[in-house]
């Protein structure tokens, strides 16, 4: 009976439960649509980095996950990193970041080739010229160019070489000489990826590397790709943990006013059911269901938006932004949603309790 009478009082206000409803859909959405971007994006750059074939990556002093900039003196190469036993070929990179997003990714491309096999090109080739650039297909496909466009970044034109298969590397990679000239890091790079002969000697060439570079990070892949979680990245888990609690801010004000006017314009009906006999548990208990109700509505219509941000990012922005589909955070959404909407529902659900049968009679 009262489950009816909570699904009534719904259905009689059918605009306020669908404003409801959806500012709790997007108070989720945004929760996972955040968390979804910033484990998508990292996974991706995990699975790029692994996809470049490498044993061993060799890193600068900076504690960062993400750097850009020539970090280290590329004469390391010959003088120390290919002279170490069971190396067999090792090819540094620069990385310059254009914006929040995107960066150039500079390539010796004769070594890179040898230690990764090569990028598997869908249309056109390598570099041929100091000022070719390639692109993976994403981001060929968000800005909508092909072999022998010219493309503008940092400042100066470029000419399409090739268009490659995604999922090594990066999404933009330029001539390692060029970008080390127009940035001011001539004879630089910013990390070195490094091939063993045997996997059965990463473990002792990284002994060996970690001696003669004391002062560099010196990591397996297996392990570099581990590092590429929200908590190595600084202040993400700050920023998201800020936006969460903004949605359920933004829930328990909306359900709140929500709740608070439909006590009002329901005073004398909680009057009727006062008369009737109904407790002031009773009356908190129909207005705590009807908020559950609603949150979990809310709840529902969130994660499936989810899938459309998902799709909507990746047809608008596919080379810049990936949004992963996080179920595990379902249920963490769905969890704060309820509270923000319980929070907000407790003051007018103790309004509605205490409220004399007699005046709430009388009320116009």
């Amino acid at each position: 009976m009262i489950n009816k009478l909570v699904v009534e009082n719904l259905r009689h206000r059918p605009i306020r439960t669908l404003l409801s409803v959806i500012a709790i859909a997007i108070q989720v959405t945004l929760v996972l649509a955040l968390v979804g971007l910033s484990r998508g994006m990292l996974n991706d750059q995990a699975r790029r980095a692994k996809g470049v074939g490498a044993d061993i990556l060799v890193r600068p002093p900076s504690g960062a996950v993400i750097i850009s900039g020539g970090q280290m003196l590329a004469r390391i190469i010959p003088a120390v990193i290919e002279k170490t036993p069971h190396v067999q070929i090792a090819s540094g990179i620069l990385t310059y970041g254009t914006d929040l997003f995107n960066y150039l990714t500079g390539v010796d491309l004769a070594t890179f080739d040898k230690m990764s096999g090569g990028f598997q090109f869908v249309r056109g080739g390598g570099f041929k010229s100091p000022d070719d650039v390639m692109v993976d297909e994403y981001y060929a496909a968000q800005h909508r160019v092909r072999v022998g466009d010219t493309v503008n970044l940092i400042n100066r034109p470029w000419h399409v070489s090739g268009v490659f298969v995604p999922g090594m590397l990066a999404r933009v990679v330029v001539p390692l000489d060029t970008l080390q000239g127009l940035t001011a890091n001539t004879g630089k790079v910013t990390m070195v990826y490094v091939k063993v002969d045997n996997s059965a000697n990463i473990n002792a060439t990284i002994a060996a590397l970690s001696e003669r570079l004391k002062q560099y990070k010196i990591y397996s892949m297996e392990d570099y790709v581990t590092l590429f979680s929200p908590g190595n990245i600084p202040m993400l888990t700050q920023f998201i943990g800020v936006v969460i609690g903004l949605g359920v801010l933004v829930g328990f004000l909306v359900v709140f006013l929500s709740m608070y006017t439909a006590v009002l314009e329901r005073t004398r009906e909680i009057g009727v059911l006062k008369a009737l006999g109904g407790s002031p548990g009773l009356i908190l208990n129909i207005l705590l269901r009807e908020t559950a109700l609603l949150a979990v509505a809310g709840s529902l219509l969130g994660i499936a938006l989810a899938y459309g941000t998902r799709a909507l990012i990746a047809r608008l922005m596919p080379g810049t932004l990936i949004q992963a589909i996080v179920y595990d955070w379902w249920f963490y959404a769905a969890a704060l949603a309820l509270l923000g909407a319980l929070l907000g529902a407790i003051y007018p659900g103790l309004k509605a309790a205490r409220q004399d049968a007699i005046e709430a009679l009388a009320y116009e």
